[in-house]
């Protein structure tokens, strides 16, 4: 599965509470079926005894009984947290597991979360991080890999490995301190199997990853053959989703995938890698239609094929396998029509997945893949038909809202891509979920209505009056949400053709940011948020 986007159907998706605005069109009942109630708490059947809402009295109880804390932090609309709810959090080993750690969930909607989120350095939904009972962060869990290699990830956290941190350090450590002892292969996995894609910085600034991990691969033990590869690979897939990413000829990182494609259990240790960064790297290490990028493609698609064909892999990873396959079918010919053979196998494939997947939580990840797959393989109408008819069914229909809306702006139809994210903003439930997806539609009103200045500014105002003025509103997700707002406003506003707008918005926002305690740090997020290059405090 996709680590956020959350959103792997919708990359501009987006997190807040109240009833639908006005100035939005309400929901046609006929397209749009009424929302079903949202699960108020994990499954169940997990048996799992999550801590919700007081994080430090979790931290407290860990800290009196000697415990680690697993904290877990995501959304109810989220994809992968769904998925990682359907084949993580209700398997047995784990449930048993949670039993000698204090578990902590904290919703993203949640009223402090956002503020939980700048403290604890999380934006993506999910993101799973394991700490020593004293607070010290031991890792991040990579939710993206296979459960039984999750579960060997938290079996090594938990029995006494160093805190990340620290094993990064002396892993890169060129003369190492007297007296630390040498690194265990537990320690180079952890380092391994960290994820960095939830990392925000915490242990390293972005651009600093790839070079680093590529440094962690040449100094990995030579008897550890499996862990510096996976090492390479993620320096691989740092490397070619950096802004600065160009095609070039690597003939080194090109025979490293196809030698890990060849191995099938290098492979599969790895299909997330090689699914989720396959056109990626794949792109990037080779040159546009040259015998080596097919001769990669091949090897390449050859593995994603055995991988796709294992029955460990779940019905949601089996789809973005596919999409994978897809990806790089059209690396070279992106506007030509797939090979009949694998629209057929799309076709198949979704309408398996989507018959066979009957768990609320397993459904909101696979209907997502099922639905971004047949986008991909340029299958709209199919597309949209899987969206529509699962709005009934999801608890989070707006999400696949966004979904429909991504669907209508891709085909051209500005008119029905503006009236779904209208939808989508008025169906969404809780208050840093109704504030993303208020950002996304006025976003897209900017980009595709730029004309219709009475719309923008409605659906502008509407998105601020509900902020609810306290502190915990402005922080991570919630304050980035305001602050793509505003950038959008102040490209809207350039040349100064909607000034009027402009400062009455501002001004609206002024009135929220005045009832904020001075000292706060948010007060300095709030002000700046409408006010693109000010400085304000990182809250």
């Amino acid at each position: 599965m996709r680590f956020d986007t959350c959103g792997v159907l919708v990359t501009l998706v987006l997190c807040a509470c109240s009833k639908a605005p006005p100035d939005v069109p309400a929901p046609d009942a006929a397209t749009v079926p009424p929302v079903v109630e949202a699960p108020k708490a994990l499954p169940a059947q997990a048996g799992v005894a999550w801590h919700k809402g007081d994080v430090d009295a979790a931290f407290a109880l860990a800290r009196a009984d000697g415990k680690p804390v697993f904290l877990y932090w995501g959304a109810t609309w989220c994809p992968p947290c769904n998925q990682v709810k359907a084949t993580i959090f209700n398997r047995r080993d784990f449930i048993d597991r949670s039993r000698h750690f204090v578990p902590v969930y904290v919703d993203g909607d949640s009223p402090s979360a956002q503020r939980q989120g700048a403290r604890f350095k999380v934006s993506g939904y999910p993101t799973m991080i394991l700490f020593a009972p004293n607070g010290g962060e031991i890792t991040r869990l990579p939710g993206e890999v296979d459960a039984d290699q999750y579960m060997r990830v938290l079996a090594m956290g938990m029995n006494g490995a160093r805190p990340v941190g620290e094993t990064l350090s002396a892993a890169l450590a060129t003369h190492p301190k007297a007296g630390q002892p040498a690194l265990t292969p537990d320690d180079w996995r952890m380092l391994a199997y960290y994820s960095w894609i939830t990392d925000d910085a915490q242990l390293l600034p972005k651009d600093r990853i790839a070079p680093t991990l590529a440094r962690l691969a040449q100094a990995c033990p030579p008897d550890q053959r499996e862990t510096a590869t996976r090492l390479k690979l993620q320096a691989l897939a740092a490397t070619a989703t950096a802004r600065d990413a160009r095609p070039r000829h690597d003939a080194g990182a090109a025979l490293l995938v196809k030698t890990v494609a060849a191995e099938p259990q290098l492979s599969w240790e790895n299909f997330d890698l090689l699914t989720y960064y396959a056109a990626r790297i794949a792109g990037q290490v080779t040159l546009a239609k040259s015998a080596q990028r097919e001769e990669l493609v091949t090897a390449w698609d050859a593995a994603l094929d055995r991988i796709a064909a294992d029955t460990r892999l779940s019905t949601a990873d089996r789809l973005a396998v596919l999409t994978a396959r897809v990806e790089l079918a059209r690396l070279d010919a992106a506007k030509e029509p797939l090979p009949a053979a694998l629209q057929e196998r799309v076709r198949d494939e979704v309408a398996r997945a989507d018959k066979a997947t009957t768990d609320v939580y397993a459904r909101q990840a696979v209907i997502s893949a099922a639905a971004e797959l047949l986008s991909e393989a340029g299958m709209m109408a199919a597309s949209d038909e899987l969206l529509t008819a699962e709005l009934s069914r999801s608890h989070s229909p707006y999400y696949y809202m966004l979904g429909l809306a991504a669907n209508a702006r891709s085909r051209g139809d500005k008119a029905a891509a503006l009236e779904w994210h209208a939808k989508a903003y008025a169906a969404a439930v809780g208050a840093a979920t109704r504030l993303q997806w208020g950002a996304s539609y006025v976003s897209a009103l900017v980009d595709l209505a730029p004309q219709d200045g009475a719309r923008i500014e409605s659906a502008a105002a509407q998105v601020l009056g509900e902020l609810e003025p306290v502190p915990d509103t402005f922080y991570d997700r919630n304050r980035r949400a305001l602050e793509r707002i505003g950038k959008k406003l102040a490209a809207w506003n350039k040349g100064g053709s909607h000034n009027g707008a402009l400062q009455r918005l501002r001004a609206q926002m002024s009135a929220v940011c005045a009832k904020l305690p001075a000292a706060d740090p948010a007060r300095a997020a709030c002000d700046g948020a409408l006010r693109p290059g000010k400085s304000a405090a990182a809250a």
